[in-house]
């Protein structure tokens, strides 16, 4: 690999603290060459890695039919048999895990959270007006429709508060850093814009049922109602939002660009199978004698990061 040689969780790491600094409000100052070559070398690193990310998830994108209709249906399907769907991680957090296992798994997403709303606001640049409109209603809902309380990035913030929850990139799993990296990745780099779009996409449509097991888990624990409040939203609200992710989104760029359902199935596929890395390996960190996972359309049979 690109990165052989090179640990894991030190690339994802110093990823992720490019990835902040970039996205963070700056202002102008006298280093500003440096710091664009600097941001060069990170960037061409970053997108070696999301080259080998798009190629291994290309046995199962070959032959991804063009026909919007059955585009649509196998798009769909993902939440049955894509990467890391039906993981048995989520079944045990919600009967088993304790508190101190629930917060470990809940500081983990939370360091690992790419920002929902960030990653649709870069995605939708210049995109047609169908797609553009839409990326803006689901934009308008992660602002909480104008209401600060309803913002979902501050919905998560005040979870990490309320269970005192202390999320660093540098105590994070580098899978779940990875995902985030790629997400970010995706979503800032041009041409990776229809990937992006599946990305998100996938995320809309399988985040409800890990959202609703993750609130019962919360709920079976007693943490305070209002903690979990996040994960009630999700697993209700991306219901909608899938369904409208895909008619207003996907099939429309199906439809006139034919050749664009290959790059939005890359993108999925990517993001379910970032997913199933942070499963698997929540479940190791937690010692779970968990059953063997069917792997029969995995694409992560070795991690791509090492």
């Amino acid at each position: 690999m690109y990165l052989s040689g090179i640990d894991p969780q030190t690339f994802h790491v110093t990823l992720a603290n490019f990835n902040r600094s970039r996205t963070a409000v700056a202002i102008p100052c006298d280093e500003w060459e440096a710091d664009e070559s600097a941001s060069l070398k990170m960037r061409l690193l970053e997108g070696r890695f999301l080259e080998e990310m798009r190629s291994s998830v290309c046995s199962l994108v070959d032959g991804v039919t063009t026909n919007p209709d059955e585009f649509v249906g196998w798009f769909e399907s993902l939440i049955e048999w894509g990467p890391g769907q039906n993981h048995p991680l989520f079944d045990w957090l919600a009967d088993h895990a304790s508190a101190e296992e629930m917060k470990w798994f809940l500081t983990q997403e939370a360091a690992g959270e790419a920002g929902f709303d960030d990653l649709v606001a870069y995605t939708q640049v210049k995109l047609p007006t169908q797609a553009k409109l839409e990326c803006a209603r689901n934009y308008w809902d992660e602002m909480g429709r104008g209401k600060t309380k309803a913002m979902h990035g501050p919905l998560l913030e005040a979870m990490v508060q309320e269970l005192q929850l202390t999320p660093s990139i540098e105590t994070t799993e580098w899978e779940s850093l990875a995902l985030a990296n790629t997400m970010l990745g995706l979503a800032t780099s041009r041409r990776y814009t229809y990937q992006s779009l599946g990305a998100l996409g996938a995320i809309e449509l399988t985040a409800p049922r890990r959202a609703a097991k993750v609130s019962r888990a919360m709920q079976r624990l007693k943490f305070p109602r209002r903690s979990r409040r996040y994960f009630d939203l999700h697993a209700a609200i991306d219901v909608f939002h899938s369904r409208a992710w895909i008619q207003e989104i996907v099939r429309p760029l199906v439809s006139s660009h034919p050749e664009s359902a290959r790059f939005i199935a890359e993108g999925a596929l990517m993001r379910l199978s970032c997913g199933q890395l942070c499963y698997d390996k929540y479940s190791q960190h937690m010692k779970l004698r968990l059953p063997a996972i069917s792997r029969k359309k995995s694409v992560v049979a070795e991690p791509v990061y090492a």
